[in-house]
């Protein structure tokens, strides 16, 4: 049976099309590849693989499972020969079919964002996502929880393998199904996260002056310091407050604040 799936999964390109945007990054060298890749070794011996606990890295480079916990063949019922041989295929197989439109959806997502950060920046990006396994053999349904670093950016700063520490969860979480968030602090520090349940237009038209608002806004000023600053009135403060809570989508100033301040608006004319 093993050999008739691996020999299924090696004519499939079912689920590694998702990811053809990430292979098509325009890859550079990556001279400490070979030490950090012995590093990882090292890590996931040193840590004692616990029960439930797996280390991989992603190889968007060719598609491939660059490195993997020995204990997965246990966990998943999938044979550490089809991780090898197919390791994007064997690993999205196992995901639960209910997850996988969410997942996909995800990765695009993901790449997008890490690609308008700065080079510092990407390097303190990192993701989290909570989904379904379903073992191979007894069809058995758990939940896993993963948390995601760029372990190998190249050169030119393109994200050429992950690091996932993986681990399973015995009490099953409040989601439904696929799960996400990502996060990273920005070059001024400013921390910014983004969940699957943030506002999904992340583009916000706001006028010159509205911006001008917001800013002072964000310094802590009242409106009436802000009509004093900006040499306009009051109630022209107070519209344009009420326009731009509107665009937002945001009930009070607090809501207003953490949309701005947490969710990293782009905020175009």
């Amino acid at each position: 049976m093993d050999k008739v799936l691996l020999k299924d999964l090696k004519k499939q390109d079912k689920y590694s099309k998702f990811f053809h945007s990430w292979k098509e990054q325009e890859f550079k060298d990556s001279p400490n590849e070979e030490k950090m890749l012995a590093d990882l070794e090292v890590l996931s011996q040193n840590i004692g693989m616990r029960e439930g606990l797996v280390i991989a890295c992603f190889d968007y480079r060719n598609l491939s499972l660059g490195f993997f916990t020995g204990n997965i063949e246990e966990l998943t019922g999938y044979p550490a020969s089809m991780f090898k041989s197919k390791g994007m295929e064997t690993s999205f197989t196992m995901i639960h079919p209910d997850d996988r439109e969410e997942l996909f959806r995800f990765q695009k997502i993901v790449l997008d964002a890490f690609h308008q950060l700065s080079i510092p920046e990407r390097h303190r990006f990192e993701f989290s996502y909570t989904t379904r396994w379903v073992h191979r053999t007894t069809q058995e349904v758990f939940w896993m929880m993963g948390r995601v670093k760029p372990y190998l950016i190249d050169s030119a700063g393109n994200f050429a393998m992950d690091l996932h520490i993986i681990v399973k969860l015995h009490t099953p979480p409040k989601t439904k199904n696929y799960d996400w968030n990502y996060s990273y602090v920005k070059d001024d520090g400013t921390r910014i996260f983004v969940s699957k349940n943030s506002p999904s237009n992340r583009e916000i038209s706001l006028t010159k002056k509205e911006k001008e608002i917001v800013s002072l806004i964000l310094d802590g000023l009242g409106s009436k310091e802000i009509s004093e600053k900006l040499n306009i009135s009051f109630n022209t403060v107070s519209t344009h407050r009420k326009n731009i809570l509107r665009k937002l989508g945001a009930k009070n100033l607090g809501e207003m604040i953490k949309i701005i301040a947490s969710y990293d608006f782009d905020m175009v004319l």
